[in-house]
């Protein structure tokens, strides 16, 4: 990866600072930038160009050192975390954080999956977009676990609109009011063996739907980017920018306007603060590769770091008015960290079709929207709050099905150049609850290689994930069986942690009252007016759904909300 150019020049104070470059900075960064402000954008991690640095789109795994597979005992030592992640390989550990460099202390098993790059994670992420309804934002009024969220469906569904309209969002509308649809691009195709269980998932089931993945890649050309041909691994990045990340859109629209500075390799220690006027008035940053420390000043601050870095930061910022983090007057800042409990469904067989294959490399799967607990109370038959949605696809058993089989030579060999039977596969994707004992802190003794103080995590699962996701494999081994699957297996890890799913939130929520919240309605800290945190951090719940689509359409509303008020005189 090259040196980052310095986009623009410097012209301090800035009207704005952005901390973090991935799926929320990068909007961030465009919506204050098109809106008139000097911005400058800070990313801890090396500069990437899009399309240019994509070093392994399309490097067969024969030209890798261990043929894609990668050197066991190297990731061991410096990767043991992220190369849990199905997403890291040969192919794209250049877009994951090196453990070895970066440690955190874990007082419960919690798997932190990073990217410090330009683009951050929106380099790799899973490109599901599912919306949140009122089911999701009543939640926690509901059952009493959490803050009541300081919003409705309503206050968020224009802005789903419009990043949706601008991301691309391919999927099929259902009519289901627990998941609203959107303005989407033509649907991909399920295969064969998805067809024929949609349809005996329909025959079987009123009150269960089977859909296409509603996905952040697209299916026909969308604002000036190409549409998907079904390549292969997308994780390795994407230079046609079929699917939505920082690099293929937002930054380079807040480029364009002429009105962003880039500052790669700047890592954010702290956010400025002046007493006097109580007012955040920058931040300060170490150099990655130098250790120099320097200030930028800047009017607004928004944190988009991840739910972890913007809380890291936040903490590290503590003053003399404000001893326990920076806008911590609540003590709401690091708790209630939650993940979706996963790794719990099951796999089928289905029969017939064996003169039927896929069509190239869909990067997408099947989503089965929530079923459970949709009215005002539980259903009947379940013994845990809220639900869960589900995500999985078929395929044909290829030549690896062989390794348990007997035989060798020229007959094994024959029997395996065709491909195998169809399977039919589902996992469970549940919303845990908010609770106070899952938190981070910054560790007393520990820092990092820059004397940032390393962060703390006490997460763990409770009761009411563990029956949940007990619930996903038995309610999908069901659903496949009635669907005609044969040979059905449920599967629950006991062992899974939260982490891995990736879609880490809470920690410094949005709440209507600042003794129990540390954001407002407009992702605007209670306790400094010119301070906003628009990632994962800003949840005041965790639904069942993909999150990243909720993050930018709250980006996009809280910078529209700023840049009001800064006009008016009020910021």
């Amino acid at each position: 990866m090259p040196d980052a150019p310095n986009i623009a020049p410097q012209r301090e104070p800035y009207d704005a600072i952005v901390v973090g470059s991935g799926i929320t900075g990068g909007w961030a960064a465009k919506e204050l930038t098109e809106k008139g402000l000097n911005t400058l954008v800070l990313e801890r991690g090396p500069y990437v160009e899009h399309g240019a640095d994509y070093e392994t789109e399309h490097t067969p795994a024969w030209e890798f050192d261990f043929h894609g597979q990668g050197n066991e005992q190297r990731y061991a030592e410096e990767y043991p975390i992220q190369s849990e992640c199905y997403a890291f390989g040969e192919s794209t550990e250049q877009f994951f954080t090196n453990d070895k460099k970066n440690p955190y202390v874990q007082e419960e098993p919690f798997t932190w999956i990073r990217g410090y790059q330009l683009g951050g994670r929106s380099l790799t992420w899973g490109r599901q977009c599912y919306r949140w309804s009122d089911l999701d934002f009543t939640a926690n009024a509901r059952d009493g676990y959490g803050v009541d969220w300081p919003i409705r469906y309503a206050d968020i569904a224009p802005w789903y609109d419009y990043v949706e309209k601008y991301v691309g969002i391919s999927g099929r509308k259902e009519g289901l009011p627990q998941l609203p649809d959107g303005p989407f691009l033509p649907p991909m195709e399920m295969n064969a063996a998805e067809k024929q269980v949609k349809a005996g998932i329909d025959s079987a089931y009123e009150d269960r739907t089977m859909t296409i993945g509603r996905a952040a890649v697209l299916t026909q050309q969308h604002n000036g980017r190409q549409a998907c041909h079904y390549c292969g691994p997308c994780q390795r990045g994407c230079s046609v920018g079929a699917y939505f990340s920082s690099l293929s859109a937002t930054l380079p629209d807040a480029r364009a306007t002429g009105n962003m500075t880039l500052e790669c390799d700047s890592i954010v220690h702290s956010v400025k603060y002046d007493a006097e006027q109580d007012r955040a008035t920058g931040v300060r940053v170490i150099d990655r590769k130098t250790n120099e420390a320097r200030e930028y000043d800047g009017r607004l601050v928004f944190l988009c770091a991840s739910t972890l870095g913007s809380t890291q930061i936040l903490l590290n910022s503590a003053t003399p008015r404000h001893p326990n983090g920076l806008a911590n007057s609540s003590g709401a800042l690091g708790r209630y960290l939650m993940d979706h409990p996963y790794q719990a469904g099951a796999s089928g067989r289905v029969e017939g079709l064996a003169d039927r294959y896929v069509h190239g490399h869909r990067p997408n799967g099947i989503y089965f929207p929530r079923f459970r607990n949709l009215g005002p109370e539980p259903d009947s038959d379940v013994d845990f709050l809220r639900g869960w949605g589900s995500q999985g696809g078929a395929s044909r058993e290829g030549w690896g099905r062989a390794i348990g089989e007997p035989g060798l030579g020229a007959d094994l060999k024959h029997k395996i150049r065709d491909p195998g039977p169809w399977r039919m596969g589902a996992g469970g994707w549940g919303e845990m609850l908010p609770r106070e004992d899952n938190y981070v802190e910054l560790d007393d003794e520990k820092t990092d290689a820059w004397g940032i103080p390393q962060l703390r995590v006490n997460c763990s699962f409770g009761e009411n994930e563990k029956k949940m996701r007990q619930d996903m494999a038995t309610q999908l081994a069901q659903m496949l069986e009635a669907a005609g699957c044969t040979d059905v297996e449920p599967y629950v890890n006991e062992d899974a942690a939260p982490g891995l799913c990736i879609h880490e939130m809470g920690t410094a929520r949005m709440g209507r009252d600042p003794d129990s919240s540390v954001l407002n309605k407009w992702n605007q800290a209670h306790d400094v007016e010119n301070l906003f945190v628009t990632d994962g951090s800003c949840m005041a719940s965790s639904a069942c759904q993909n999150p990243s689509i909720t993050y930018m359409a709250l980006t996009a509303r809280a910078c529209d909300y700023a840049v009001k008020e800064m006009k008016r005189g009020n910021l």
